[in-house]
């Protein structure tokens, strides 16, 4: 049952976690937060990084699927990255390895649903003056290109939702497993939302200029793309090769491959092999079955390869991953 929050229930909340609080010894601008124990169970850590650009980090499960109503704050911009967990709000729904790109400008009424889940999201958001300060002209001015990114607050805010890039992914991970303290613990985290940021507003560019724009598949090459796919997952454990998945789509290996990354972003067994974590990720969330089990469940058979891929995809071996849902 989804329980709503309204926006003064929501102001309650907050101030019950901002009561939780608790500082970095070496850094009062890094805090770390305890989730709402009535919604689940986590922590949100928000890193002042410098005036006007911060990071925030949030790790946990939610237990109980709620939908908040609030008054949303226009005047920042705001870039949300999923590496684990979906939410839907006013403007957006993202997905697991998807990010939303929020300008300023009106937002004055947000509902954001999330549903039960494990969640890993970074944040990062940044005044508008800041990302003139990164990115202007010797003018002050934005390039044309991002100029809709910052709007009056009489304009409802843009936004766009994408699917990270490994690029994306790898920054990501570094963000939330950085491991320095003090003052190069800030150096590093800005560097790295320094990154992010220009990935993000160089998909946004090319985008907005047409650079972005890709040679479209009629719809029959469209559907036979799509039953390829449906095709490589129907058993994971023996998936056919490139050539026999080419010959039961009535595809060429070209146009498969091809139209395969055009259509879903990566290579066909790229997909696949990412698709076979995704799943080994829910079995051992389930907690029933060992580590060798799920390896076979999901058609790998080279441990100390699944453990490295399992590892840098969610930050976890997935020994540790298991034992979080057997100790709950």
């Amino acid at each position: 049952m989804t329980m709503t929050i309204s926006e003064q229930a929501f102001n309650d909340l907050c101030q019950e976690v901002e009561a939780t609080a608790q500082a970095d010894p070496n850094d009062p601008l890094d805090v770390t937060y305890a989730y709402p124990a009535t919604l689940g169970q986590g922590v949100t850590r928000v890193i002042q990084l410098r005036s006007g650009l911060g990071i925030e980090i949030f790790q946990g499960r939610i237990y109980q699927h709620h939908r908040v109503q609030y008054s949303e704050d226009p005047g920042w911009l705001e870039y949300h990255f999923h590496l684990l967990g979906q939410h839907i709000d006013t403007h957006t729904m993202v997905g697991d390895k998807e990010y939303a790109l929020y300008g300023s400008g009106s937002a004055p009424r947000e509902i954001r649903d999330a549903p039960e889940q494990q969640a890993l999201e970074v944040q990062i958001y940044l005044q508008p003056e800041a990302l003139q300060g990164f990115v202007s002209n010797r003018s002050g001015q934005l390039p044309s290109s991002l100029q809709h990114l910052i709007r009056p607050v009489s304009q409802e805010i843009y936004t766009r939702v994408a699917k990270l890039t490994p690029g994306m992914e790898s920054i990501l991970w570094q963000i939330v497993r950085c491991g320095h303290q003090g003052v190069l613990k800030r150096l590093y985290l800005e560097g790295k939302a320094l990154e992010l940021m220009s990935l993000v507003l160089e998909q946004e560019s090319e985008i907005q200029t047409g650079q972005r724009a890709v040679k479209s598949l009629n719809a029959g090459t469209l559907e036979r793309i799509h039953y390829a796919k449906t095709l490589l997952l129907l058993d994971v454990q023996a998936p056919p090769s490139l050539p026999e998945l080419a010959r039961q789509a009535k595809l060429n290996e070209y146009t498969l491959k091809r139209g395969f990354k055009q259509v879903f972003g990566t290579p066909v067994f790229v997909y696949l092999h990412q698709y076979r974590l995704e799943q080994a990720r829910h079995l051992l969330e389930q907690g029933h079955l060992s580590v060798s089990e799920v390896m076979t469940a999901v058609g790998l058979s080279d441990r100390q390869y699944f453990a490295a891929s399992f590892r840098k995809k969610f930050g976890f071996s997935p020994r540790e991953y298991l034992m979080q849902y057997r100790s709950c």
